[in-house]
């Protein structure tokens, strides 16, 4: 039986409210707005998280104008949830109904008058509460099963006219395809790089294919370390996509990996020149000034190798200070300035700055493999030899993708190899090493 849809805006992961205290919005969702939607019969459905970043793609639109019920989260006013909302708002003239956490943050002047039902939280950024709220939730649900007008550009604009909603059942069948092509995507990557391509045969033609699923099979290849044939599908991508940060990244990534470093530079500082600089785009160009310093220093290019790798600390650096909280590039930079002859004095500066933005990272909540991995290169750095084994446990229980450790194995060798020559040996640095590569099979 196929129940009624209903989109969820609201954020995801735990945002801060205005005061600063951390609220659990996955947590909300899990515990009070999924349960309650299931109680007034209809079917929750939330947005991917990877379709939250800077571009709206078509399948959010079809989302917010499609799904026959709506509820929108407007705690801590997050720009992404009001659009949507906007949007929802424009093209749907009942069924959307709004909540917000009590204290989360003062209403928008624009929409506090719109009738939004309250929540409480715990201490711990959790819904409080919850089977009086839960309740309260689906009755709110109920209600809007009525055609009762609860959008102001209907209540407002006299006439406006309401969309047709023909396209619902292939709506619902694109739903269902792309969540069946995601799982066999996910299925595909244990299986390597020629599984992976008979999905995008299957695909047909790239450029009209759902943004998710592309970007999906992009991001599989990089997985599986199929550099080429993720350069491959760049070019298949429909322009606007092709176009996103996030696309323009992983590009250059895939050329620098693929060998083409000067490629890569370009792509990055054409897309630092058109959107500015972040923390990620930084820290990849970095990435690519490092692995030619090598390739000079290999070669025994001194000069050429000294200048690359001071365009590799800077571009680090950069990157670090585009966003203080991203301490990824911030800890790349304090390894090259380790690797420096002699040593770069400013980087005791900088560890303090790096280790507590890692530190908070973690304490925020849902931490990847890269915060780990961080605070076991910040240990090695420091000699701490109890806290990089700690580390060591941590990073190996959060692998996700066999290149991540690599990444890291490759930092704390040269970190090694760099104090062997200069006489300065930590015993354990090895071990650790070891126990990375034996965590990727080699």
């Amino acid at each position: 039986m196929n129940r009624p849809l209903c989109f969820v805006l609201m954020p995801f992961g735990k945002k801060p409210n205005t005061s600063g205290v951390l609220i659990d919005f996955d947590a909300v969702y899990d515990e009070l707005i999924a349960p309650a939607i299931k109680e007034a019969g209809l079917e929750p459905l939330r947005a991917d998280e990877e379709m939250t970043g800077g571009i709206i793609h078509k399948p959010m639109f079809e989302r917010l104008i499609l799904c026959e019920y709506a509820v929108a989260d407007l705690t801590t006013a997050n720009a992404n949830v009001f659009y949507e909302l906007g949007v929802r708002h424009a093209v749907r003239q009942w069924s959307t109904v709004l909540i917000f956490a009590e204290g989360g943050s003062q209403l928008p002047f624009d929409v506090a008058p719109l009738r939004a039902m309250p929540y409480r939280l715990t201490t711990e950024g959790k819904p409080a509460d919850i089977d009086a709220t839960k309740k309260a939730l689906t009755e709110r649900l109920m209600e809007a099963k009525q055609p009762v007008t609860d959008s102001p550009v209907f209540q407002l604009v006299e006439g406006f006219p309401e969309i047709d909603h023909t396209k619902t059942d292939v709506f619902r069948d694109r739903v269902r395809y792309s969540t069946e092509v995601k799982q066999r995507l996910a299925a595909a990557r244990k299986q390597g790089t020629s599984a992976l391509q008979s999905i995008e045969k299957e695909l047909g033609d790239i450029e009209d294919t759902e943004a998710g699923i592309v970007m999906d099979l992009f991001l599989s290849y990089r997985a599986v370390k199929a550099w080429p044939e993720m350069i491959g599908l760049m070019k298949k991508m429909s322009p606007p996509l092709a176009s996103t940060v996030m696309a323009q990244e992983q590009l250059a990534l895939a050329l620098n990996r693929n060998g083409e470093g000067e490629e890569a530079e370009r792509v990055l500082i054409d897309l630092i020149s058109k959107r500015g600089p972040s923390s990620e785009t930084y820290g990849i160009l970095g990435r690519v000034y490092k692995d030619r310093w090598e390739t000079a220093q290999k070669a025994g290019n001194k000069f050429e190798a000294a200048s690359l790798l001071n365009k590799a600390i800077d571009a680090y650096l950069k990157g670090f200070e585009s966003d203080w909280r991203d301490a990824y590039p911030g800890v790349n930079a304090v390894t090259l300035m380790e690797l420096k002859e002699p040593p770069d004095p400013h980087r005791f500066t900088l560890i303090p700055v790096v280790s507590y933005a890692v530190e908070r990272r973690i304490a925020a909540g849902k931490p990847d493999y890269w915060d780990f991995a961080t605070r076991l290169e910040l240990a090695v750095l420091a000699k701490d030899k109890e806290k990089a084994m700690a580390a060591l446990g941590d990073s190996l229980a959060s692998v996700r993708e066999t290149w991540e450790p690599e990444t890291t194995i490759r930092n704390l060798r040269l970190i090694r190899e760099t104090r062997e020559g200069r006489r300065d040996t930590v015993p354990w640095a090895k071990e650790i090493e070891e126990e990375l590569e034996k965590r990727i099979g080699r």
